[in-house]
């Protein structure tokens, strides 16, 4: 994510991003918790794609929603190639985005130090 992507390379992410979104919604496995896809990177062969995801939940409910995922790689990456005119069909890898849970870590953070500071907002 370091380099700068081609306006075509963004809505290949993008595109995958959203047909990924769409395919897992109609997954029924219930191992899948609160899950929503945050992003994609697709490599500029356009035959692997990393597919970012975050879960809401236990830590025990996310490490199922990663099992269900990777059980179901297969049939999302065959909706990915019949609902895309890409010359390949990417290679998915699922990997959790952090950047939930560090957002709320760092909201509890700030509510802790409110709370240390009296709440009174710093005036």
């Amino acid at each position: 994510m370091a380099r700068q992507k081609s306006p075509r390379m963004r809505k290949v992410n993008e595109l995958v991003r959203e047909v990924v979104a769409d395919a897992v919604r109609d997954l029924k496995d219930p191992r899948i918790g609160f899950l929503t896809i945050t992003g994609a990177e697709t490599s500029p062969d356009l035959r692997h794609a990393v597919v970012y995801y975050s879960v809401l939940g236990t830590d025990e409910e996310k490490k199922g929603t990663a099992v269900a995922l990777r059980s179901a790689k297969s049939r999302i990456q065959s909706t990915l190639g019949s609902e895309t005119r890409l010359r390949y069909t990417p290679v998915l890898d699922f990997k959790v985005d952090p950047s939930i849970d560090e957002g709320i870590r760092i909201t509890q953070i700030l509510a802790d130090l409110e709370d240390l500071d009296g709440g009174d907002g710093g005036s």
